[in-house]
């Protein structure tokens, strides 16, 4: 398997090999206040068979967390822990091309999400945003 994806605006892409070890949505509040959302979306895939073109902006976010994101358009896309990952990168799969390819299977650090993250399947739902047509 191939997965391919990028930046909102395209200056950074990348491309990863294989399965990835876990796709999980995240619920802490580093990952919360660094894409303005919760939860986020993340799967684990060994550094040696991702392909990044372009070059991202890091940021140390704590210890030996470097979070990447593009610098043009500001989308979170690589996350770096040699204590947590060694040897691995996460990349947050809302940015993958298909996002259909490769479905989260876990909701983790849930003991920092908000009280409401359990009522999401209880939301109303709506094809597109309420009071617009289609």
């Amino acid at each position: 398997m191939t997965i391919t994806g990028g930046c909102q605006c395209g200056a950074v892409r990348y491309s990863a090999q294989g399965q990835p070890h876990h796709n999980a949505l995240c619920c802490c509040a580093d990952c919360r206040k660094s894409a303005g959302a919760t939860p986020v979306g993340w799967a684990v895939f060994d550094q040696d068979k991702v392909t990044i073109t372009g070059t991202p902006v890091s940021y140390n976010s704590s210890g030996d967390a470097i979070r990447q994101f593009c610098g043009t358009c500001g989308t979170g896309l690589f996350f770096y822990s040699a204590s947590v990952f060694p040897g691995q990168v996460d990349i947050q799969s809302a940015t993958f091309d298909d996002i259909e390819a490769c479905p989260p299977g876990v909701l983790i650090q849930t003991a920092e999400a908000p009280r409401w993250i359990d009522t999401l399947g209880e939301m109303p739902r709506f094809p597109r945003y309420p009071g617009m047509p289609g």
